[in-house]
């Protein structure tokens, strides 16, 4: 099974002004970031605006990012659902149309015990033909999978890796227990925190900055993983840390969208209660932009 590792962006979904998806963006997007070098595409994930869709809506979204990405870069499909059998549904059907695998949130709202978080995605696992890359956003779940148990879940056939979306304490401990597993990879779904996990030995990081300077975001990793240069891997991190700063001053995915403007591609609204970028928002990622792409950036379109 396909292992994800590398450079992740985790696609937006522009919206039309009747707040339809606007396809011919998502396109766009697709296009600039596999030009930019990235190793793989998530589509369908939380800045997608999965949430906000409909089950008809993000298999759409899945398909058409398969079907244009065309065999350039492996597809992580965002096929997380509160129910374990839409889970399962949406993931068999993500690998129906393509993907190479699944990324499966914490089951939330309606939570549930130790071992109700390890059958269902036992169950997942077991029921799909693509690998499951497990999602840990305690954040917003309100839901932490612990190390301890993420390497009990790491043991389970079909399991592939995780975005761990926490501190680095915890992605430590977790490459540390997970390091001779050779089938597992640990991903940070935090821009902060690209640098020191692939620095302690993990495989990459999945993130929305991803989609505004893909190309930083492969020098970064490229400079740790293939030329083992920490120190210009420390500089360049330390000329991305505004960007990083900024794309989470408001909601997301409003700050990616507007960045996305900046460079000329389609960004687009998004759906209630989501909220665009400020007008100072949008003025501060235009500076910031332009300061780290420099003459680059006239010429994207």
């Amino acid at each position: 099974m396909f292992k994800p590792f590398g450079v992740i962006p985790a696609l937006p979904t522009p919206m039309n002004e009747d707040y339809s998806i606007d396809f011919n963006g998502i396109e766009q997007i697709i296009d600039y970031v596999i030009d930019g070098g990235v190793n793989c595409l998530l589509a369908g994930g939380s800045a997608s605006e999965y949430s906000l869709m409909s089950f008809e809506e993000r298999k759409e979204v899945i398909k058409f990012v398969c079907n244009h990405s065309n065999g350039r870069v492996p597809i992580m499909a965002g096929t997380g659902c509160h129910r374990t059998e839409d889970t399962i549904e949406l993931t068999q059907y993500a690998a129906e149309v393509g993907a190479d695998c699944a990324l499966v949130i914490t089951p939330y709202y309606m939570q549930t015990s130790r071992q109700g978080i390890i059958d269902h995605f036992k169950t997942v696992a077991e029921n799909s033909s693509i690998g499951i890359v497990l999602y840990n956003y305690p954040e917003v779940t309100n839901v932490e999978l612990d190390p301890e148990l993420i390497y009990e879940l790491s043991q389970i056939d079909g399991i592939v890796g995780i975005k761990n979306t926490v501190e680095m304490q915890h992605t430590s401990k977790l490459i540390n227990l997970t390091e001779d597993n050779d089938n597992f990879s640990v991903l940070t779904g935090y821009e902060h925190l690209i640098l020191p996990t692939l620095a302690t030995g993990g495989h990459g990081a999945i993130g929305v900055v991803h989609n505004l300077v893909p190309e930083k975001i492969v020098q970064l990793y490229d400079l740790v993983i293939n030329e083992n240069n920490i120190n210009e891997a420390i500089k360049l991190n330390k000329e991305l840390l505004l960007l990083y700063n900024c794309i989470e001053e408001e909601p997301v995915p409003g700050t990616v969208k507007a960045g996305l403007e900046v460079l000329g591609i389609p960004g687009g609204k998004s759906r209630l209660p989501l909220v665009p970028a400020s007008k100072e928002f949008k003025s501060n990622i235009k500076e910031i932009l332009t300061d780290l792409k420099g003459s680059k950036l006239e010429g994207v379109k």
